[in-house]
């Protein structure tokens, strides 16, 4: 089993997001992006982050019935 682990740094930077906000979704479980602790260690599996990303893209088709008036 080859499993890639990233840093929160890594993470937030290919999310475009700070450190932080990943520590808040992790407090919160605000959204499903799921995590490794490794003692104290916090680390994100590679496949996780992509399927984070591939669950949060948009069907264009909902996007343009919320601007027909």
């Amino acid at each position: 089993m080859n499993t890639n682990l990233f840093t929160p740094k890594q993470t937030a930077e290919s999310l475009g997001v700070t450190v932080g906000t990943l520590a808040v979704w992790r407090c919160t479980a605000r959204y499903p992006l799921s995590y490794v602790k490794i003692g104290r260690r916090v680390m994100y599996r590679e496949q996780d982050i992509s399927n984070f990303i591939e669950n949060g893209l948009s069907d264009p088709s909902v996007v343009e019935k919320c601007y027909v008036s």
